[in-house]
């Protein structure tokens, strides 16, 4: 497999496909391929039987910078599986709603995002596109902020989230492998509000939870703002029959449990 960016997600698959005998090249600074030595990155996308980009859109240009330069390489490659790691922040505000891969996108705040996940649905037959909500795992989760003292409760009544232990996504991009190209939620079960996972961290941890506060009393950035500004249920129905995939952690309970 050739990977395009080695981050926190892509990282930990390419350990799981080393493990079974997988070779991996990557870019990235984990990676051992320079991003921008054209030769070596084209011959790789030549040589690879499955390609993954986890690349987002560049926060300076909004482009996609793996479809700018090495696009049509992808296209034109031999591989049989083609794979782009997109985000349930391509559907926008649904005011609490479930949504499916049928809804629309590029309504919301993420529209770079979303112009990119449309820009791999049609750059070719072959391409699995994943999105995925809130990701969470080893070193990345509401009992680390808790224990650092990051953590916080906002009041805003009403307000859901989906999410997804980054081992479960390993395992749909795997189950993928075998299934149809297309478009897939990778959620888990129980979509919850912020304050809820906070809460049950703090739970576990024994530790007394943050107050409730305003988005002004508690400083948040402008990014965290536009965060709290959407909300929505993701569904898997899709994945789960397609794939054959279901979630290990099937909800955050799960998921902080294995954690800790």
């Amino acid at each position: 497999m050739l990977i395009f960016g080695l981050g926190y997600t892509a990282s930990r698959l390419a350990e799981r496909l080393r493990e079974q005998g997988w070779r991996i090249d990557a870019t990235g600074s984990a990676g051992n391929l320079d991003f921008t030595d054209v030769q070596s990155v084209r011959a790789a996308i030549g040589h690879a039987s499955h390609i993954l980009s986890s690349v987002p859109p560049s926060r300076e240009t909004g482009e996609d910078d793996v479809l700018t330069r090495y696009g049509d390489a992808v296209a034109a490659a031999p591989a049989r599986w083609i794979g782009y790691l997109s985000s349930t922040g391509v559907y926008g505000d649904a005011g609490g709603a479930w949504v499916d891969e049928s809804a629309p996108i590029g309504g919301g705040r993420r529209s770079a995002r979303a112009e990119a996940d449309a820009a791999w649905q049609t750059l070719d037959d072959r391409v699995r596109i994943f999105r995925l909500p809130g990701i969470y795992g080893p070193g990345r989760s509401a009992l680390d902020k808790v224990r650092d003292g990051s953590a916080h409760r906002i009041d805003l009544p009403g307000q859901v989230f989906s999410r997804i232990h980054v081992t479960d996504i390993c395992r749909a991009v795997e189950a993928s492998f075998d299934a149809p190209p297309g478009l897939y939620n990778i959620g888990d079960d129980r979509p919850a509000s912020h304050n809820a996972v906070t809460e049950h961290a703090c739970r576990l941890l024994g530790i007394e939870p943050p107050p409730l506060q305003t988005m002004d009393e508690a400083g948040l950035s402008p990014m965290a703002r536009g965060f709290y500004a959407e909300n929505r249920r993701v569904a898997n129905g899709k994945a789960k029959r397609v794939l054959g995939w279901k979630p290990l952690y099937p909800d955050y309970k799960a998921g902080l449990k294995s954690l800790l």
